[in-house]
């Protein structure tokens, strides 16, 4: 999920504690609901509402909505959030994996119906004024609650035991969806297919959880990614981020920006500037993967070809218009953009791989960002919400995921401990 520099016209993966719970006492003033986000208004078109209804998810939104009605106090509503927002993860993982009914004709690996689920949820609380009153703080941690438990961030799990090696892997929402509603993430569907599973690999079985992430600057800035993988990085075995990249190739990319290049997200929101990190003051530049990419770009690992991909663009040392740079970066420079581009999924792979750096874990934890293709509907679909090649190509992406991590596991020795 990326700005491409050919303009491609398609942007292509922290575990502090939540935020305390607000104190609810007899003086705290009720406060208004406050209005609804970008996201959350484009969930009455017609496509999202057709996603619902042909997957089974449409029953999500109203019945948390009624449970929350329910709630008589602050403490249970928020016990009401965690406990709906864990079964809607759990209900998207199982629905991708074949598990349980599927509520609909519409694809099981489609990961559309967690998305638009989530909004309505999230809508449901931001419009809810219970009778016992409730403060902006406690909303807020309410939404925080909900987009955590939602997301899987909050369920990531290794069994104990060193037989398995532990992989972690993140994907993201869709976006661009002003551009097309229809829009479906293959980083998500491969994060809900992938998510608890094991893959075999040349060294030994290895267990993969995951998590998904939104499309948006703000959350980015307070520290979601880093707040989800601080406590399993030090773990695991090897980490990838996932994002949806160019048309028709898979790339691993070297090298990360501390650029936010400004284009919209999903709630039509721009920032520019450097990317936002606690202690600026020893903040570099540029990270770079410590993923195996020169085994990875060798295997055979689907029908699309796997890039290492090695282009940025830099200001140079000393110099003041930006440079386009064929091999990555030169000393002293100032980004303007990763291999990965200037949007959201270079943000996460820098977040990232700066997190495994900080941790003191660059030498031995293999980590980076993969960018799968754009997936793309049939010829002459554009109107449908899916077709028969729309879920291949999902599909293959999904596998050829899975096929790298297995590659990627091979590649790299175990870590101590």
């Amino acid at each position: 999920m990326t700005r491409i520099r050919v303009r491609l016209g398609v942007l292509g993966l922290a575990l502090l504690a939540g935020p305390a719970v607000p104190p609810v006492t007899a003086s705290a003033a009720p406060v208004t609901a406050p209005s609804l986000t970008v996201e959350e208004q484009r969930l009455d078109d017609a496509a999202p509402q057709e996603i619902l209804r042909r997957s089974g998810f449409g029953d999500a939104a109203p019945e948390f909505g009624r449970a929350l009605e329910r709630a008589h106090d602050y403490a249970q509503a928020r016990r009401i959030v965690v406990r709906q927002g864990s079964v809607l993860w759990r209900r998207a993982v199982d629905r991708a994996q074949g598990r349980g009914p599927a509520g609909g004709d519409l694809s099981r690996d489609d990961d559309r119906p967690l998305y638009w689920a989530r909004l309505g949820m999230s809508r449901e609380v931001r419009t809810w004024e219970p009778r016992f009153g409730l403060t902006g703080e406690q909303r807020d941690a309410l939404l925080d609650r909900l987009e955590r438990t939602t997301r899987g961030q909050t369920d990531i799990r290794y069994p104990a035991g060193g037989r398995l090696r532990r992989v972690l892997l993140t994907g993201f929402d869709p976006f661009t969806l002003d551009r097309d509603i229809r829009i479906s993430n293959p980083s998500g569907a491969t994060a809900l297919a992938l998510d608890g599973t094991v893959v075999r690999t040349a060294r030994g079985p290895a267990r993969i959880e995951t998590a998904v992430f939104p499309v948006r600057w703000r959350d980015f800035a307070e520290g979601t990614v880093e707040r989800t993988l601080r406590p399993y990085l030090p773990k695991v075995d090897l980490f990838t981020t996932v994002s949806q990249g160019r048309v028709g190739r898979f790339d691993i990319e070297r090298t990360n920006g501390a650029w936010r290049g400004g284009f919209p997200d999903n709630d039509n929101v721009s920032r520019t500037g450097t990317v936002p990190v606690a202690d600026p003051a020893t903040q570099p530049q540029w990270t770079s993967t410590t993923l195996p990419y020169a085994a990875v770009v060798a295997a055979r690992t689907g029908r699309f070809p796997v890039y290492d991909h090695t282009e940025v663009t830099e200001i140079p040392a000393g110099g003041a218009d930006p440079v386009v740079r064929p091999d990555g970066p030169t000393p002293g420079s100032t980004a303007r953009a990763g291999a990965g581009g200037d949007y959201l999924s270079n943000e996460i792979a820098y977040r990232a791989t700066l997190l495994r750096d900080r941790l003191g874990l660059r030498d031995t934890l293999p980590g980076g960002h993969v960018h799968t293709p754009v997936l793309q509907f049939g010829a002459g679909n554009t109107a449908e919400v899916s077709d028969p090649e729309f879920v291949r190509n999902r599909l293959d992406i999904i596998d050829q995921v899975r096929a790298i991590v297995a590659v990627a596991v091979s590649a790299t020795e175990r870590r101590p401990g």
